[in-house]
């Protein structure tokens, strides 16, 4: 999928998607423990990779003394940076992540890679591999699968928050994610797979990945 319908996307519903999930992560003490365990490991800079408005980011900065946030979207890197004015929010890729190389040793990637094709999503996890310094880790969460949607489907929106908009998301088998990032130098610690909460988040099976870039 094109990078250009993506920001598209998130620009157009940065504002709705804000409102409704800045305080998900009160609901969802999976999602908390998984995010504590990467800060735990992870003592340099973390990035929120695909941070949106930053509410991921914003929880991580407030248990951890380096925190950054990255987002293809300019419409959500604004609202980030104006909810936390003091934290690093920049725009960009993460097929080429707009850092050095050994930059980081930490990266959250919440969701940040469900629209993103087999060849992309392997272009991503290299990106993370290079800016990652050696025995850095990474955690990724993505959807696994929802009513009639398994893993390996496709669900396709043309209109979310409101707004017409063009863009595919997928369901994604984890073993399939688990050979991408093996593939890219990781060794995948934990896998951790959940049902979804009711009346809290989007009605789908999701995977956390915890993985370490080869030292």
């Amino acid at each position: 999928m094109t990078e250009s319908r993506i920001r598209a996307t998130y620009d157009a519903v940065a504002a709705a998607y804000d409102a409704a999930l800045r305080d998900e992560l009160t609901g969802k003490p999976v999602d908390r423990a998984l995010l504590d365990v990467l800060l735990e490991l992870s003592p340099g800079i973390v990035a929120d990779v695909g941070c949106g408005p930053g509410h991921v980011t914003r929880y991580l900065a407030a248990r951890h003394r380096a925190v950054v946030g990255v987002d293809l979207s300019p419409a959500m890197v604004e609202i980030a940076r104006g909810a936390a004015p003091g934290l690093s929010f920049e725009v960009g890729s993460m097929l080429d992540l707009p850092v050095a190389d050994d930059a980081w040793s930490g990266i959250v990637a919440f969701y940040s890679i469900i629209h993103l094709t087999p060849a992309e999503r392997a272009s991503a996890f290299r990106s993370f591999a290079r800016v990652l310094a050696p025995g850095g880790w990474v955690l990724v969460s993505f959807h696994v699968s929802a009513d009639g949607k398994p893993a390996g489907s496709v669900q396709h929106l043309d209109s979310w928050f409101g707004a017409a908009v063009d863009l595919d998301s997928f369901y994604l088998d984890p073993a399939d994610v688990v050979a991408d990032l093996v593939a890219a130098g990781f060794v995948v610690s934990a896998t951790t797979e959940r049902s979804p909460l009711p009346d809290v988040e989007y009605p789908s099976r999701r995977c956390y990945l915890l993985a370490q870039l080869h030292a």
